[in-house]
């Protein structure tokens, strides 16, 4: 089964994953990157009361290189405090 590896991106950092996982189909790939996407924006938003939009991105690589990106983008503006 092939290793992939899930390097994180968030606003102007970049987290290499150096253990990887081992996953059978591009679907479970998509599924993977999606759900760790998914966790990551979870995490932002309960830290983030205002502000700036937030980018977010999951680069999926292989032993070859690149073969997926997952990105997100979210923006918390408060209209009545």
């Amino acid at each position: 089964m092939p290793r992939y590896y899930f390097d994180l991106r968030e606003g102007g950092e970049f987290v290499p994953d150096d253990e990887g996982m081992e996953l059978s189909s591009m679907h479970a790939v998509q599924e993977e990157a999606a759900r760790s996407l998914v966790d990551l924006a979870r995490d932002n938003v309960r830290k983030r009361i205002n502000g700036a939009g937030e980018r977010m991105a999951i680069e999926v690589r292989d032993r070859n290189g690149p073969v997926m990106q997952v990105k997100f983008t979210f923006e918390i503006n408060k209209l009545k405090r």
